[in-house]
Parts: structure tokens; sequence; C-alpha cells
């Protein structure tokens, strides 16, 4: 029986493709450049664990600066 391949981790990438000198983050998918250029080779648990560091940078960018709080 001859099962589909799987589709991997699909990659964050959003073609915004500039990265902010303040943080380091890409400013269309919030990886950083190392994450960027390693993202090809990196297993699935790894593009899962990159994910996931997104999602806390995402809400890192959305929260208001620390002196407007």
């Amino acid at each position: 029986m001859n099962e589909a391949p799987r589709a991997g981790v699909p990659s964050p990438c959003t073609n915004v493709c500039r990265i902010d000198a303040a943080t380091g983050w890409c400013a269309g998918c919030l990886r950083t450049i190392d994450e960027i250029a390693a993202w090809s080779s990196l297993d699935d648990a790894a593009k899962r664990a990159v994910w996931a560091r997104l999602q806390l940078r995402r809400a890192q960018a959305a929260a208001p600066p620390a002196h407007a709080r």
C-alpha cells in the first residue's frame, strides 16, 4: 500500500523579507536570519520549535512598550 507523501511543516515565510535592526527578526515572518538560513535543513521537530518561538515573538511585538504600561 503506497501512502501519499506527507507535507512537512510549512515555512512561515510571507515574502516580506526585511530584517528589523532593533529585533533581528524578519518583518514578515519574525524569524531570525539564522532560522531563515537553516530552515531547509531542519527536521520537523525543529521547525515546530521555530513556529513556537514565532508565537512568542508575535505576542511580544503586539505588546505595548514597557514605558507605555
